[in-house]
């Protein structure tokens, strides 16, 4: 599997899309989306630009645009300015936000606790070892 990058990447593509899965599992029922949670996450270092937002989720301006309305109205983020370019609008979480990402995360931290601890010690070893390279190809 090492010399074929293409079936590797297969491979890769495959396991995350069911990992992605398993932590929406983790959401499912609560009142915003596994992408809105997605946003908030992008907030959590301060506040980011419109557009900024967008590219980074692969999606429109307008349809980030929507995503922050219905945080906003949430209570989750605000909006605001950039002050050395008034034509840029910003979103940044409120405390309300924070929190309510710090209680997602948990319940991923735990529902992925469980699952590891399924696993055998070697499994778990093998999977911290990929650890710095997911992060590294994350990073790409």
């Amino acid at each position: 599997m090492r010399d074929d990058p293409a079936g590797l990447a297969e491979q890769v593509s495959s396991v995350l899309r069911h990992l992605v899965l398993l932590l929406r599992r983790t959401v499912a029922g609560q009142p915003l989306t596994s992408q809105q949670y997605g946003v908030l996450g992008s907030l959590e270092p301060g506040p980011r630009r419109m557009t900024e937002l967008a590219e980074e989720h692969a999606v429109q301006l307008p349809t980030m645009t929507v995503q922050i309305n219905r945080l906003e109205d949430a209570g989750l983020v605000t909006r605001g300015g950039d002050p050395a370019d008034a034509r840029v609008r910003t979103a940044r979480l409120t405390d309300e936000g924070r929190e309510r990402l710090r209680a997602v995360r948990a319940a991923r931290i735990a529902h992925l606790t469980e699952e590891l601890a399924a696993l055998t010690d070697d499994e778990r070893a093998t999977l911290a070892a990929a650890l710095p390279v997911l992060a590294k190809l994350g990073r790409s």
